[in-house]
């Protein structure tokens, strides 16, 4: 059957627009040939640097031919009727319609019949719109007319059934782009025009042309290439599938190549190595064998080159050379000043306007940071709060103003380049009257000269590395895929970081509202669950909460001091736990039901109830018994409504009449202790296993024993009794927020 063979070729597209084009294109193409009635066998979608294409087979010749009945008013209606009927079915008279028995009487009927068109004018009426349209992330309009496109339009090719289908692209009357069986091979290695009649043709042209269309194909040939080039120095190419991708974007003719770092530039540290070369100029980094960064690194041109590419070789080494000259230049510069003594510029760096500077922000973070060790098992109060102090001081230096994606890291390189001790310098007193001079202290730090950072104790080599790996580590996990930090000092800085920043922005009511997050607090919300759960740390966090808040309003009294803005950030974790458990298969009602538990903070001991009610549940007598509570729920509920009453309280053991209820009674007695002697100690499967113990009790209840007795005072008693129930399985968890 025939095929239809689309290229839309223009100016370069952005390389992280491609993937997302390639598909909307396929989607709205394929969407309007369904809604014209044009059924297809398969349609594939391909996306170069300069293209958009798409190749759908199996397509008919013509549309199928339409025939429609539309029914109508009954035969003798009001003229009213009649002529809108005709008017709404485009018809002029009842001659054009007939007459049907219903069943109910005659009614007239339109019956409304459409010859398909030809399937390659239809696919011009679909895709002026699609293009015209397309939901680009940025777009641009030009040559006057009010269409947009990603990039300016050269061409666009157009085959079907093995014909061009010619013609031309308008919109509001203005010629944008005509509309060929022709296209152009690579910008400079192939840049005449030719003429295809369908895709096998088409992609063998091309390749002709230097110009592979595959993305797939593009990227194994440049992981390949690289991997080859590196293996045969004794090096491997350090792993990036952001760069891989990214790279697989700008080429239509990828050609990896090796090209060689002065050894000047090797003493920068490793991260500004990579990120210069990553960020700036797309090259990637290669290594040693012992994982070390290695002199060399690996690019991608987009031509082939006389001399395998030694002129473009030197070009991106003199390229390099450049970049890295600054790099080193802010790195011999930065040295110059220990750490600590750049934190007091950090009273010039605006945290938030409504929560100060972020000099202000370290001294609670280190305050907070001293106060989490204490529960943290391995943690040093005092090294915790040395790296808090230092943690956001290398933001005042030219390497992370050059590389920003560096902060945190050339903290860490910064503390290893100081010493042992870091930053014993004269100037202590001024680095002491400068923070006394920066407006009202928040209450949680001694600005003196003896709790300076300049003024710490020497400390050992392993000391330092601890600081510094908290300093760099203090950001993480930045998102669901990054490493959680497990270095206890680092662990306790980088929640006394997150915690302060939800603690500050819920105090000034800045909470992400639907889609919006501009201060990433959902992410850093996900960022104390990770390290809390993924260390199992047994972290109360209200009391943290109202701790972070409480040294935020000693230095600005004017801030809220309700205590339930603890609890409403709580809340938000809540949220966001759901999300996190969800994302590894744990149903959210659950988390709900556990969550519901008053007092319920301790994110650990919330996970393993939770993990224990899945279990339970997954069990026959889980099944059961969240069946069971849910018949009692629901009759309780009912009565007292009818009653207008509440049967919430205490069971009179001498009403208890029939076995079943009595045994029921004890039963319940029996799992409350039970469960509260296994809650005492954690266990909550144990709690769990006293809970199934009344299945069979309540079974035989519910066979045995007419709730809505005759006897009022019977009744009422039994209904306590069924209350009493969900009181007993509230022990564990809140059944009523669990589904099925």
């Amino acid at each position: 059957m025939p095929e239809l063979l689309l290229e839309l070729l223009s100016e370069e597209i952005p390389a992280r627009m491609q993937r997302r084009a390639a598909q909307d294109l396929k989607r709205l193409v394929t969407d309007g040939l369904k809604k014209a009635r044009l059924d297809f066998a398969s349609a594939d979608a391909f996306v170069t640097p300069r293209r958009l294409i798409l190749v759908i087979d199996g397509l008919p010749e013509r549309q199928p031919d339409l025939r429609e009945e539309r029914k109508g008013p009954k035969v003798g209606a009001p003229d009213k009727a009649i002529s809108g009927f005709l008017r709404g079915a485009g018809l002029d008279s009842l001659d054009q319609c007939v007459k049907r028995d219903t069943g109910k009487g005659e009614a007239w009927f339109a019956v409304i019949e459409q010859a398909g068109n030809a399937t390659h004018r239809v696919i011009l009426d679909i895709l002026m719109p699609v293009i015209w349209s397309f939901p680009w992330q940025k777009s641009m309009r030009w040559a006057g007319s009010k269409g947009r496109y990603v990039r300016p339009l050269h061409g666009i090719l157009l085959v079907f059934n093995g014909k061009a289908v010619s013609g031309q692209m308008e919109f509001e009357g203005g010629v944008v782009a005509p509309i060929s069986n022709s296209t152009t091979g690579h910008r400079f290695l192939a840049p005449g025009s030719f003429t295809v009649t369908g895709f096998a043709d088409y992609r063998e042209k091309l390749r002709r042309g230097s110009v592979m269309i595959d993305p797939a194909e593009r990227r194994e040939i440049i992981a390949d290439g690289l991997a080859k080039l590196a293996a045969a120095e004794g090096l491997r190419v350090k792993d990036d599938p952001g760069l891989l991708d990214e790279v697989t974007g700008l080429v239509e003719w990828p050609v990896p190549l090796l090209g060689k770092i002065d050894a000047a530039f090797m003493d920068l540290p490793a991260e500004a190595l990579t990120s210069s070369m990553r960020a700036h100029q797309k090259y990637f980094a290669l290594l040693n064998a012992d994982g070390s960064l290695a002199p060399r690194f690996g690019f991608v041109a987009n031509i082939e080159a006389a001399e395998d590419g030694a002129a473009i070789i030197a070009g991106n080494e003199r390229v390099l050379r450049a970049r890295l000259a600054d790099a080193k230049f802010f790195w011999d510069q930065d040295r110059k000043i220990p750490l600590a003594d750049r934190a007091p510029a950090l009273e010039e760096f605006v945290f938030h306007a409504k929560l100060g500077s972020v000099a202000a922000k370290t001294r609670r973070i280190a305050a907070l940071a001293e106060d989490l060790a204490e529960d943290i098992q391995g943690a040093d109060p005092k090294l915790a709060r040395v790296a808090a102090q230092l943690c956001k001081a290398d933001l005042v230096t030219g390497m992370v103003a050059e590389f920003p994606d560096l902060q945190g890291i050339m903290g860490e390189h910064f503390t290893l380049s100081d010493g042992k001790v870091l930053a014993a310098n004269p100037d202590a007193n001024k680095m002491a009257e400068h923070y006394a001079t920066q407006g009202p202290n928040d209450g949680s730090q001694d600005i003196s000269v003896e709790n300076s950072v300049s003024q710490v104790d020497t400390l050992t080599d392993d000391e330092v590395r601890t600081v510094g790996k908290a300093i760099s580590d203090h950001y993480a996990p930045q998102g669901p895929n990054d490493r959680c930090p497990d270095a206890p000092v680092s662990v306790a800085v980088a929640l006394a970081d997150k915690i302060d920043t939800l603690a500050g922005f819920w105090l000034i009511d800045q909470k992400p509202t639907g889609s919006k997050d501009p201060y990433a607090l959902r992410r850093a919300a996900l960022g104390v669950i990770r390290l809390i759960l993924e260390n199992k740390l047994r972290i109360r966090l209200v009391p943290v909460f109202t701790v972070a808040m409480r040294r935020y309003r000693d230095a600005d009294p004017a801030l809220p001091g309700d205590g339930n803005i603890a609890n409403d950030l709580l809340s938000f974790f809540a949220d966001r736990l759901k999300v996190h458990l969800r994302g590894q298969g744990v149903r959210h009602d659950l988390i709900a039901a556990v969550f519901a538990l008053s007092g319920e903070d301790d994110l650990v001991r919330l996970r393993a109830r939770v993990d224990a009610l899945t279990k339970f549940l997954d069990s026959e007598d889980g099944v059961n018994l969240l069946a069971a509570y849910k018949r009692a729920v629901n009759i309780v509920a009912i009565e007292e409504k009818k009653d207008n009453a509440r049967y919430d309280g205490a069971v009179n053991p001498a009403l208890l009449v029939q076995d079943e209820e009595a045994i029921l009674f004890n039963s319940f007695n029996e799992a409350i202790a039970g469960a509260k002697e296994a809650l005492a100690l954690e266990g909550f499967g144990a709690a769990m296993a006293a809970m199934a113990e009344l299945r069979a009790p309540v079974d035989e209840f519910f066979d045995q024993v007419t709730v809505n007795a005759d006897d009022a005072v019977l009744r009422a008693n039994r209904l306590r009794l069924l209350s009493q129930f969900r009181t007993t399985l509230h022990q564990i968890a809140d059944f009523s927020q669990i589904e099925g």
